[in-house]
C-alpha cells in the first residue's frame, strides 16, 4: 500500500500540481517563494482572531491541510469531487480502517487522472509552442533587437560601462518577469529587494545574457523555452513559455 499512499499524498498535497523546478538552479525570484512560505508559517502560528472556532494549533493546522487541499482540487478542476467520500477516506485513514476500495482500483483511478493531467499539460505546452514561436519571429525584426545563435533575443534598454561578469561570478541584480500576455510572474523591482546569484545558478537564457552584459546596463531579454523552463510549467509559467524579463545588472559581488 506504500507506493499508493506516497501517491495519493503527492496528488492531494500537491494538487495535482504539473510544476517542476531544477534542483541545482535557482529561479530568479526564488527568494520571494521562501519569504511567502515564511509568511505563510508566521500566519499559521499567529493568535486566532477571536471569531475563529479553532483555537489550537492542531485545530487550525487540521483547518488548513483541508483548505489547501480543496483550493488545489477546486483549481485544477482535474477531479469532480466528492466531498462524501473524501470524508469517508479521511475517517478510515485516520482510524486505521481497511480500505473501502480495493488496492487495484484506487491505483487505477490514480493513474487515470495522472494520464489526464499530463494530456492537459501536453496540450498547454503546445499552444505555448505555437504562441510563441510566432511571437519569436516577428519579435526578432524589430529595431533594436539582437539575436544571438542560441536564439537569445535581447534590445539594450540602458547602456553601462562596468565590467562584464565571468561564469564564476556572482551578481546582484534587479528584474521584471512577465509572459508574452504580460501576466508577470516574478519581480524584484516589485519586491522591491535586488536578487543576488551565480551567474551560472539561473536559467540558460540569464546565463548567457549576463556574460554579454555589463554592469550599469538594462537589457530586455526575450528567452525562448529551449533557454527557459522547456516544457515544464514552472508556478505562473506555462510549458513551452517564451519569458521576458527587464534585467538591470547592479554589480559583480
Amino acid at each position: 500500500m506504500n507506493r499508493l499512499t506516497l501517491l495519493a499524498g503527492a496528488i492531494l498535497a500537491l494538487s495535482f500540481s504539473a510544476c517542476s523546478k531544477s534542483a541545482d538552479k535557482e529561479k530568479p525570484g526564488e527568494k520571494s517563494t521562501v519569504a511567502g512560505a515564511a509568511s505563510s508559517t508566521a500566519g499559521a502560528n499567529s493568535v486566532p482572531t477571536p471569531s475563529s472556532p479553532y483555537k489550537s494549533v492542531d485545530q487550525r493546522v487540521s483547518y488548513g491541510i483541508g483548505y489547501k487541499v480543496g483550493s488545489g482540487l477546486a483549481r485544477e478542476n482535474l477531479v469532480v469531487v466528492d466531498q462524501e467520500a473524501i470524508k469517508a477516506g479521511l475517517t478510515d485513514g485516520l482510524s486505521g480502517a481497511k480500505t473501502r476500495i480495493a488496492e487495484a482500483d484506487l491505483q487505477a483511478a490514480f493513474n487515470e487522472v495522472q494520464q489526464k493531467a499530463r494530456a492537459a499539460l501536453a496540450a498547454a505546452g503546445e499552444k505555448q509552442q505555437a504562441v510563441g514561436t510566432e511571437f519569436l519571429a516577428k519579435n526578432k525584426t524589430r529595431l533594436g533587437v539582437t539575436v544571438t545563435p542560441s536564439g537569445l533575443q535581447y534590445e539594450v534598454m540602458t547602456k553601462g560601462n562596468g565590467p562584464k561578469p565571468k561564469a564564476t561570478d556572482t551578481v546582484k541584480v534587479h528584474y521584471h518577469g512577465t509572459l508574452i500576455d504580460g501576466t508577470v510572474f516574478d519581480s524584484s523591482v516589485q519586491r522591491g529587494e535586488p536578487f543576488q546569484t551565480r551567474v551560472t545558478g539561473v536559467i540558460q537564457g540569464w546565463i548567457e545574457a549576463l556574460q554579454l552584459m555589463s554592469v550599469g546596463d538594462k537589457w530586455k531579454l526575450y528567452i525562448p523555452p529551449s533557454l527557459g523552463y522547456g516544457p515544464n510549467a514552472n508556478g505562473k509559467i506555462p510549458p513551452n513559455s517564451v519569458l521576458i524579463f527587464e534585467v538591470q545588472l547592479i554589480s559583480i559581488q
